[in-house]
C-alpha cells in the first residue's frame, strides 16, 4: 500500500500561540506581518523555543516592533553569538497597513498584539491581533457563553 503523498494542511507550520489573547482582549481584526530576524533566532524557531505570552507591538516613529517575546537560544546553534533572548524585533508592514494601525491605536484606543507564530513558505510570520481590552464582567461572559456552547454539543451528541 502507497504512502498518501498529500500533506495536512498547517501540519507543524504553527510555532507558538498566545491563547491568553482571547481571553484579556476582543479580536476585532488579525494581520499577518513578517519579522526581522537574525540566524539564531531563525534556528530556535525550528526548535519551538518561542514565547509571546508578555509580549506586544508597539509603534515608534512610524514603524512597528515586536517588544517582550521571548526567544531562548539553543546551546549548539549560538556558541559564538551573545544572544538576548527577549530583545526587540523589527515588524515588516505595508506603509498603508502601518499608517492604519497609527491612526486606530492612537484615536480609538485599539492596542496591537501577536496572536500566533507560524511559517508560511519557509519564512516565519507573525499574527498580530487589533484588539480592545476586556473588563472583568465580559471575561466572566465570555466564559459563560463558551461553558454553554459545550453543554449544548454534549446535549445534541447524546439526544
Amino acid at each position: 500500500m502507497a504512502k498518501s503523498s498529500k500533506k495536512k494542511p498547517n501540519s507543524g507550520s504553527t510555532i507558538a500561540l498566545n491563547k491568553k489573547a482571547g481571553h484579556e482582549y476582543f479580536i476585532e481584526q488579525r494581520i499577518e506581518t513578517g519579522l526581522v530576524l537574525q540566524g539564531w533566532e531563525v534556528k530556535s524557531l525550528r526548535a519551538g523555543r518561542v514565547q509571546l505570552k508578555e509580549s506586544y507591538v508597539k509603534i515608534l516613529h512610524a514603524e512597528a516592533f515586536l517588544i517582550g517575546a521571548h526567544v531562548s537560544a539553543l546551546h549548539s546553534a549560538s556558541t559564538h553569538v551573545n544572544a538576548d533572548p527577549t530583545r526587540t524585533r523589527k515588524l515588516l508592514l505595508k506603509r498603508s497597513e502601518l499608517n492604519r494601525l497609527i491612526g486606530l491605536t492612537e484615536r480609538a484606543g485599539y492596542t496591537l498584539i501577536p496572536t500566533a507564530m507560524y511559517w508560511t513558505r519557509g519564512k516565519a510570520k507573525l499574527e498580530i491581533g487589533l484588539a480592545k481590552g476586556k473588563k472583568q464582567h465580559d471575561k466572566r461572559a465570555t466564559e459563560k457563553d463558551r461553558d454553554w456552547q459545550r453543554e449544548k454539543e454534549r446535549v445534541f451528541k447524546t439526544g
